[in-house]
């Protein structure tokens, strides 16, 4: 096979370049290699190139896509003026030193999804101009300073989801235009000091998802232009004072899923250009309302899978310019106090999702809020909302839904509330004879009530206020016009009744059997001192005339 002719080679462009191919496969040696491919191109050959099959390649655009196309080696016969290469998934299992050595152009190579193993030194030396290297999902274990050496153009370096276990001193010193980085879902438990020297244009840096057990603060000191820093998913059970000095310039930061329990006074000094801050996934049991007032420019904040179990008065004090706030999936939340977000009057976006215990949102708890309009609180424990809790009506984007929402004339209003929102359906859980019935637009017959209205209830009293008033208003101006007559009528009559009261009273006193009994019983011992006085005072009667006739009736002490 090393003797072959020019005119082999021009017989058949394919023939040709899949020879080439499979010289460089099976390992002949480079001088030899790259003899082969210059008489190739030198024939006039250079734009009838070779395309792998399951590959896309656009010599207009300069791009080559072979993405799931089964390659177990990287193409070298392709465009040598291509911009861009995207290798995804596919078996190659080695990056050799020649492969990238005729593509001088390239701009941007993805090689992720691959079983790479190890990149030889100098293996993109030739690549001046290359703007991003991804090497996501592979199974490098380990790099060294000359790996990347050449890459002078670099901005971006993907390398997660790889086996690397320490970044050493001096790893990306070459790199010295590098803005984003991503070390993530790694092995990573040690970073040196110097490790990211010479870095000083770096803004991005993945960590998270690693072995760290504490923060490299040594490491990322030096990195003065950093804005975006992930370090979430380690190991960490404490963030300590001045953990973050240095990085002045840093907007975000992401320490969620870290373990941690506890934030010293002072962890997040010095970050005065701090936006976003991500908590959640922590086992932090009170808000850190301390340490967070500290970030006076804080924009937006995560703080669900925690601990707390109440939102107390003002606890995000401090936090002026507050625009987010996310807490879903809190455990242990059951509350939210009146005047929570006193301190956040700018706050636009608040999300409660699953926090499955929550069932409390106190009177006031939103009070204070003008520029609320996304108000999310699907899958808590809610059976009811106030009507004063907010202004609903200026909400944009509304979410109540998956809460245990009793339908009753208490909800009236949401029902008409919801009427005109396009929002996910919120569905009544009790009574069961509503039990999956959506709320939106009910009646008031449907909720058991028919003037439950809050309004017509209001309307109703002022009227009831406003009759009485005028009943009261007529009666005082009656009497202060015929007062007089009034006033004689009056003693008319209470002289009158009081005089027949008397006399009625005296004639219609009666006794009981029993008192006439214990009457006579009481006379029968003076008969006999009285009966020359009864002789003086009865009448005298002629014989003639009869007697009275007898009667055994007592004589009731009226009459005697």
């Amino acid at each position: 096979m090393l003797y072959i002719t020019m005119d082999f080679i021009q017989q058949n462009a394919y023939r040709q370049k899949y020879f080439l191919l499979n010289i460089y496969s099976y390992g002949r040696s480079k001088l030899l290699f790259t003899l082969l491919l210059a008489a190739f191109f030198l024939q006039g050959e250079a734009k009838a190139t070779f395309c792998p099959n399951l590959c896309i390649c656009d010599d207009e655009t300069l791009e080559v896509s072979c993405i799931g196309a089964n390659l177990d080696v990287i193409p070298i016969a392709l465009n040598p003026s291509i911009q861009r290469i995207v290798l995804k998934d596919n078996r190659i299992k080695a990056v050799e030193a020649a492969a990238f050595q005729f593509y001088g152009d390239l701009k941007a190579v993805d090689l992720s999804n691959n079983h790479l193993l190890s990149i030889p030194n100098g293996s993109f030396e030739a690549q001046k101009q290359l703007i991003e290297l991804h090497l996501k999902h592979n199974k490098l274990s380990s790099i060294n300073e000359n790996t990347f050496l050449g890459l002078k153009s670099l901005t971006i370096l993907n390398l997660r989801d790889n086996y690397l276990e320490t970044l050493k001193n001096g790893f990306f010193s070459s790199l010295s235009k590098l803005e984003e980085i991503d070390l993530g879902q790694n092995r990573i438990s040690h970073v040196e000091s110097n490790a990211f020297q010479k870095l000083v244009m770096l803004r991005i840096l993945y960590l998270d998802d690693n072995q760290l057990r504490i923060i490299p603060s040594n490491a990322l000191g030096p990195l003065n232009a950093l804005a975006e820093l992930h370090i979430g998913l380690n190991a960490f059970t404490s963030l300590t004072d001045d953990g973050f000095k240095g990085l002045d310039r840093l907007t975000v930061l992401d320490v969620s899923r870290a373990g941690l329990d506890n934030i010293t006074e002072k962890a997040f000094k010095g970050l005065n250009t701090l936006r976003v801050l991500k908590l959640d996934g922590n086992k932090l049991k009170e808000i850190p309302t301390k340490q967070l007032s500290l970030l006076i420019r804080l924009e937006e904040l995560t703080l669900g899978q925690n601990l707390f179990n109440v939102l107390k008065t003002a606890v995000f004090q401090g936090l002026f310019n507050l625009k987010k706030l996310d807490i879903s999936g809190a455990k242990m939340l059951t509350t939210i106090q009146k005047a929570a977000f006193s301190d956040n009057p700018n706050l636009e976006t608040l999300i409660f999702n699953n926090n499955k215990l929550l069932s409390d949102m106190q009177d006031g708890a939103l009070a204070g809020l003008p520029n609320l309009r996304h108000l999310l609180l699907r899958n808590n424990a809610f059976t009811g909302f106030s009507e004063s809790l907010v202004s609903w009506n200026e909400i944009r984007h509304l979410d109540l839904a998956e809460n245990s929402l009793v339908c009753d004339c208490r909800i009236l209003w949401l029902a008409e509330v919801l009427v005109s929102r396009n929002s996910s359906p919120v569905l009544c859980v009790e009574p069961l004879n509503m039990k999956g019935k959506p709320l939106k637009g009910m009646q008031p017959d449907e909720l058991g009530c028919a003037f439950f209205d809050p309004r017509k209830q209001a309307l109703l009293a002022t009227l009831c206020v406003a009759g009485i008033a005028l009943s009261f208003g007529l009666g005082l101006i009656l009497y202060y016009r015929f007062r007089r007559r009034v006033r004689d009528v009056l003693t008319d009559y209470k002289w009158n009744h009081r005089a027949i009261s008397r006399k009625e009273h005296e004639y219609r006193k009666t006794f009981s059997e029993e008192e006439y009994i214990v009457r006579a019983a009481h006379t029968h011992h003076h008969h006999h001192h009285e009966t020359q006085s009864q002789h003086y005072l009865q009448p005298q009667f002629s014989a003639h005339q009869q007697l009275p006739a007898s009667n055994n009736r007592p004589v009731p002490v009226t009459e005697l």
